[in-house]
């Protein structure tokens, strides 16, 4: 069976690694390629990985405004690759993709990771994906949480299974002193307890919230520092965040790391301030190094999080909520510690890539086999495509 994915990203962000282990979960069944938009001259890290890891890759053109004419050149990649099934992550791959599978007459699948309603412009996106979901083959839901937004934007239940987001645990091993010290020397002076936390610097993730509460853990404990990985839009409006709360040197920007894997086990605790989440795979990160983890009580992140057992919940956007829990588990190392190894041994179980690759590979069988109910005709808008000048295919190998 061959499955072709369709993304936008040219980064390596949680959606994009999702999608990379289930592929490498599901090479002995099915044969992946990943397309992706990209524009000339721009890195695509992300093409780079899949590559590396042996799948084949098609760059297409970044041709924002023409969504007519990105469909045809998918059009013809899903036929020249004899596509079984293609699987779309996000609002311009969801449109376009469904296009253009309409017209090759091959099932779609959106994987609903989540929406923002971060922006106007976003929110308009969101709504324009949930419109096409309805119309898709199959909405692949990675949260319970994210399931019931699904199904109230219209999508059945039949057609909106829950496949839970997974992690490769085994690649985060015991902290290593070394690297310890390496993080120690980027603060200005030594932290007894380092507090981590990770993800794209955009709204949604709450780290301005996360800066007003570690204003107030570090009231009470000066010993402790806060160190966020990730870049984003808005890397210059959390700095001056930190400068107004005194921060400075306390609350570090460390930029986007590759190496979490190695970074996360030697620090103390990890805090998830998100406003909305569809199923956090940070948080399994954190989870998976053994880390305490205090959260956020939205969307899929209940799902993961047990509550007292491996971490703590707290409502979004109460700073005051986040501190005190946070000064909680720095007061209690011997529970902070049980609380990492319960929360290490759910990701191992709970959330592999084995279980959501079988997931996937029952819903590829369902939608392919003969007698399912995939819609073959082309809609309205797919039929426009045949009046679309040709486009030649662009490989950027």
């Amino acid at each position: 069976m061959r499955i072709v994915h369709l993304m936008a990203s040219p980064f390596v962000g949680g959606p994009e690694r999702q999608v990379l282990g289930l592929a490498e979960a599901l090479r002995p069944q099915c044969e992946t390629v990943f397309l992706s938009f990209a524009e000339r001259g721009l890195s695509r890290p992300f093409l780079a990985e899949a590559a590396a890891d042996g799948f084949q890759t098609v760059c297409l053109k970044e041709n924002a405004p023409h969504i007519f004419r990105a469909a045809r050149e998918v059009i013809g990649w899903l036929r020249r690759l004899k596509a079984d099934v293609l699987c779309c992550s996000g609002y311009k791959p969801d449109l376009i993709g469904w296009l253009a599978a309409r017209r090759a007459g091959v099932p779609v699948v959106a994987i609903a990771h989540g929406w923002t309603a971060a922006t106007l412009k976003v929110r308009v996106s969101e709504a324009l994906d949930r419109w096409v979901m309805r119309r898709m083959d199959a909405v692949v839901c990675v949260s319970e949480a994210q399931a019931v937004k699904v199904r109230r934007a219209g999508v059945p239940a039949d057609r909106s299974p829950v496949i839970r987001n997974a992690i490769r645990a085994e690649g985060f091993g015991p902290a290593d002193p070394a690297c310890r010290e390496e993080l120690q020397k980027l603060f200005p002076e030594r932290r007894e307890r380092i507090i981590a936390a990770a993800g794209r610097l955009s709204p949604e993730k709450g780290f301005d919230q996360l800066i007003d509460a570690a204003a107030l853990v570090v009231a009470r404990d000066p010993r402790v520092g806060f160190v966020l990985f990730g870049e984003g839009p808005l890397r210059d409006n959390l700095t001056k965040r930190i400068a107004e709360r005194g921060l400075q040197g306390r609350f570090l920007l460390a930029g986007f790391r590759s190496d979490l894997a190695r970074v996360l086990p030697v620090c103390d605790l990890a805090v998830s301030s998100s406003h909305t989440e569809g199923l956090p795979v940070v948080v399994l990160e954190e989870m998976a190094a053994g880390l305490p983890v205090v959260a956020t009580a939205v969307g899929g992140t209940p799902e993961v999080v047990e509550d007292g057992v491996t971490g703590w919940l707290v409502p979004p956007s109460d700073a005051a909520a986040l501190a005190r829990r946070m000064t909680d588990v720095l007061a209690s190392p011997e529970s902070a510690r049980a609380m990492g190894l319960a929360g290490r041994r759910r990701v191992t179980t709970h959330f592999t890539f084995a279980a959501m690759a079988e997931g996937y590979l029952g819903l590829f069988r369902a939608i392919t086999r003969p007698g399912s109910p995939v819609h073959r005709t082309p809609g309205a808008y797919a039929t426009r495509l045949a009046n679309v000048t040709r486009v030649s295919d662009y490989d950027a190998r």
